[in-house]
């Protein structure tokens, strides 16, 4: 066995049970102690048929196989474990002169080969990355326990046709260290299934870092990703880790990716490629070692289409596609999430609610939620916090809820109404100009949100700075007497 020059550090110990596969006797007695010294719960055969036959009892999570073999060689090996249904993961060893086969055995599952003779750091790395790969399979059985039981996967919530979609791709993708690029409405959440992916992958005992592209100025914003250099600029009076040195070894999610300035789309599309970039006012290029997971409540063809976004940046990020359903497209996932967010909210403001009424439930039920779930959220923590009992009733939902005013609904397919809490109506019409539904949009929910500009801006799914630019555009001003601008005609 090969040693380098610098002597491996031993890996911490894992517990996994590793069955090494080997006929060389003093190969197979020098792995066995070698794997045990490291943590491994470490058993050995003398070839594949033995292997074969231990794995019953021995029941191993990596199997660690020789490539040639008498009786049965390890890609014999290898298809009778996945013929048998079992899920370890199986790493091949072999000479030089065999490596065309080892690639070969890995589109028949292998996840990895070793050539001999074996250098020590290679084969740790190769077995805690094998490790950290079972322990998140772990992890997606236990997610799935969940479902079954409680609605719940990690962080995500529901049992929709919807959302077992997007667990299926999170599933897929999790194990990899593709990009991943997460579409969907404000407040479907988006970094709740970013977290979710980072947890399920093998860089879950790493760092996992969230920026919002959209709420800082693009002056800033390449300080905040790259990281910058004391003196590098007015007021950089010390060093500073960007976003990515500080996911290093991690995930970097990027929310609102799409309203990046072009300029630093070259820097980032750059950083992908090679995992290298400078901080401001740095000479050195850094490495790192980074997955990168964006997301964007707006149509990305649509945004590279109008050249806001470069295709090459598109392209890199889009390797797999989560879009996150609307709230609205899910409503049976309603009760579940009420639920869920009554127990955080109970432990969060020491209450002690059980139950939604009916009636309360069903208002909640009917609600268009165009904030998602976080406006489902919001609207469950003010009634947990009002209700003086243990449970929620409907007087307990703000007046935007409360409204059911009889042929105060549409007036056709294609007309949709909103009552807002003054009893006013708004009205989308279909032939309505885009421009004039956005106005419309805008005025219902600053009405909804009493003037709050920063609530109406999470609803809407844009920026605050969005938001203040398309206010001034539209020359939409609050009235003194309430929030609907008296600019914009009511239908």
């Amino acid at each position: 066995m090969q040693r380098t020059g610098n002597e491996a550090r031993h890996a911490p110990a894992t517990g996994e049970r590793v069955l090494i596969v080997e006929d060389d006797p003093a190969a197979r007695v020098g792995l066995e102690q070698l794997l045990r010294s490291w943590g491994y719960d470490a058993t050995a055969a003398d070839d594949g048929e033995q292997g074969l036959a231990m794995v019953p009892r021995v029941q191993p999570s990596i199997v660690l196989t020789d490539l040639i073999m008498p009786k049965l060689d390890g890609l014999g090996l290898l298809r009778a474990l996945r013929a048998s249904g079992s899920d370890a993961i199986v790493v091949l060893m072999t000479a030089q002169g065999t490596v065309d086969s080892a690639v070969s055995a890995m589109k028949d599952g292998a996840v990895d080969y070793l050539t001999k003779p074996l250098a020590m750091e290679r084969l740790q790395a190769v077995l805690a990355t094998a490790a950290t790969r079972v322990q998140a399979g772990r992890e997606v059985q236990a997610l799935r326990r969940q479902l079954r039981d409680r609605g719940r996967f990690g962080s995500l919530i529901g049992t929709s046709a919807a959302m077992r979609q997007i667990y299926t791709v999170v599933e897929q993708a999790a194990p990899t260290r593709a990009t991943v690029l997460i579409t969907g409405a404000s407040g479907t959440g988006k970094e709740l299934v970013a977290q979710t992916i980072h947890q399920l992958s093998p860089r879950a005992s790493g760092p996992f870092v969230a920026i919002n592209c959209a709420a800082i100025p693009d002056a800033l914003l390449e300080s905040e990703i790259f990281g910058h250099e004391r003196g590098s600029f007015t007021g950089a009076l010390d060093r500073h880790l960007g976003c990515f040195e500080q996911a290093d070894h991690g995930t970097l999610f990027l929310d609102e990716i799409a309203e990046m300035s072009p300029p630093m789309q070259v820097k980032l599309l750059r950083v992908l490629q090679e995992q290298r970039f400078r901080r401001i006012g740095g000479r050195a290029e850094l490495s790192v070692d980074v997955r990168v997971i964006a997301a964007t409540n707006r149509d990305l063809g649509e945004v590279v289409r109008t050249g806001a976004m470069r295709e090459d940046l598109f392209y890199r990020l889009n390797v797999f596609t989560l879009a996150l359903p609307p709230l609205l497209a899910r409503r049976e996932d309603i009760p579940l999430l009420v639920y869920a967010f009554i127990d955080d909210f109970n432990d969060r403001h020491g209450k002690a609610v059980r139950d939604v009424s009916s009636d309360a439930m069903q208002r909640l039920l009917q609600h268009d939620w165009p904030g998602n779930v976080r406006e489902l959220r919001n609207v469950v923590e003010r009634a947990t916090i009002l209700a003086t009992g243990g449970t929620i009733e409907r007087r307990h939902l703000p007046d935007t809820l409360q409204v059911g005013v009889p042929g105060a609904g549409p007036a056709s397919d294609q007309e949709t109404a909103w009552v807002d809490p003054r009893g006013r109506e708004t009205r989308l019409v279909a032939g309505m100009t885009v421009d004039e539904a956005e106005r419309r949009l805008i005025v219902l929910t600053l009405a909804h949100t009493g003037d709050n500009k920063t609530r109406a801006a999470e609803i809407l799914g844009i920026s605050l700075k969005t938001l203040h630019n398309k206010l001034n555009r539209m020359q939409l001003r609050p009235t003194s007497g309430g929030a609907v601008p008296t600019s914009t005609p009511q239908a």
